[in-house]
């Protein structure tokens, strides 16, 4: 069929949308093809990189499309490995950077909707139709994965293939390298609940003794100092607490596979059927992993209990940054009242604290998908009518006293 060239008023509009097309997808392939390599799980490997090839095609049908109307041949100019290495990918982890593109596939299945409407290229809009089917898909691998349900075309892996499956499982470390997401996650709520804990304090100490510096410095110090404590504490007893609880587990399960190694091995063996491997390849797995006895208890304490030893908070790293971020949470109302007093310290203390929990509400889309204002007005909003409310009790609190 002879090539369908668009007018040429419409051919820099076109070509404009093919290109971004184009780099979409270069970037698609190269940041699934980086997550598929950091993987350890086979299956989940198995799945990144098949949406990797299937980006790898669309930007192939892109690129061509590109040549046919006469345009040079589109040059990437993203980072090597895609958004793999982005900031909040990096410091959300994997499971963060899948969220993520399962938000992008939705938004380019949107643009390409929209283009379908508004490209007028018959060439292209059939591209168009045959990605959008596959981006669907992708869509829908995505959300299984987030959600721990293997999809069903990796389930029908040949037989041929559960060889490198099994070595992939067995070259599956523990310590691949702890998640930032978790200690990060730990100092934001630490600092948090630090700046609300005393801003409340501050605010209501505040309306009491209408700012009184040294009432106020008083009041808010050991606050800080009780806040810090407590969170640090709390926070190295939880994780010690989880880390014995592994442990216990742990034992339990060397003590099952002991007594009745069979049973233990079909366990396994259903847990991998569950994720979608048939069961001859299970089997396989699980026979490979049971002639080593350590590995073969890691494989299935971390199928029965949903974790890994490494995956556990360190309690020395959870108390230090629990106790530090509140500290420092802590200490942002009372900076005013070591150098002011009355209501200019109360109004400076009001504007430094609504502005710190703009910044904390903001950070914390570093480990959530929201946008980082709408998180952060969220956090001043809350602010706000926690200080308004305590500052108006304290008002109350100081004329009963009086």
């Amino acid at each position: 069929m002879p090539d369908q060239k668009p007018s040429s008023s419409d051919r820099r509009a076109l070509l404009k949308a093919l290109y971004s097309n184009w780099q979409a997808e270069m970037e698609g392939l190269r940041t699934y093809s980086t997550l598929a390599e950091r993987e350890s799980d086979p299956v989940r490997r198995k799945t990144l990189e098949h949406l990797a090839h299937a980006e790898d095609v669309h930007a192939q049908l892109w690129e061509k499309r590109i040549l046919e109307l006469g345009a040079e041949k589109p040059v990437y100019k993203g980072k090597p490995t895609g958004s793999a290495d982005s900031l909040v990918n990096r410091v959300g982890g994997p499971q963060m950077a899948l969220r993520r593109l399962e938000i992008e596939e939705s938004r380019a299945i949107a643009t390409y909707a929209q283009q379908l409407r508004d490209l007028g290229d018959e060439p292209s809009i059939a591209i168009l139709k045959r990605v959008i089917d596959d981006e669907e898909e992708h869509y829908r691998e995505l959300s299984d994965l987030i959600r721990n349900r293997y999809p069903r075309q990796i389930a029908q892996t040949e037989t041929a293939q559960a060889r490198q499956q099994l070595d992939d499982l067995l070259a599956r470390r523990i310590g691949s390298g702890r998640r930032t997401a978790g200690w990060i996650g730990d100092a934001i709520y630490g600092v948090n609940d630090g700046l609300g804990a005393i801003f409340g304090i501050v605010s209501g100490v505040s309306g009491a003794t209408l700012g009184n510096s040294e009432a106020v410095l008083l009041a808010g110090i050991a606050g800080m100092v009780a806040s810090a404590l407590s969170m640090g504490s709390g926070a190295y007893l939880a994780a010690k607490s989880e880390r014995e609880i592994y442990e216990a587990e742990v034992a339990r399960e060397r003590t099952q596979i002991e007594t009745n190694g069979p049973e233990a091995r079909e366990i396994l063996s259903l847990y991998y059927q569950v994720k979608g491997l048939p069961e001859e390849d299970a089997d396989r797995v699980v026979d490979h992993l049971a002639k080593d006895p350590e590995q073969f208890l890691k494989a299935i304490a971390a199928e029965r209990l949903n974790s890994t030893e490494d995956a556990l908070s360190n309690p020395m790293t959870s108390a230090i940054s629990g106790a530090l971020s509140t500290a420092i949470g802590s200490i942002i109302p009372i900076i005013p009242f070591f150098f002011m007093s009355g209501y200019s310290a109360i109004i400076a203390s009001a504007i430094v604290s609504l502005a710190a929990h703009f910044a904390v509400g903001a950070a914390k889309s570093l480990i959530t998908v929201r946008s980082w204002w709408s998180s952060g007005l969220e956090m001043t909003l809350v602010g706000a009518v926690e200080g308004i409310v305590t500052y108006i009790i304290g008002i109350g609190l100081g004329h009963i006293h009086a």
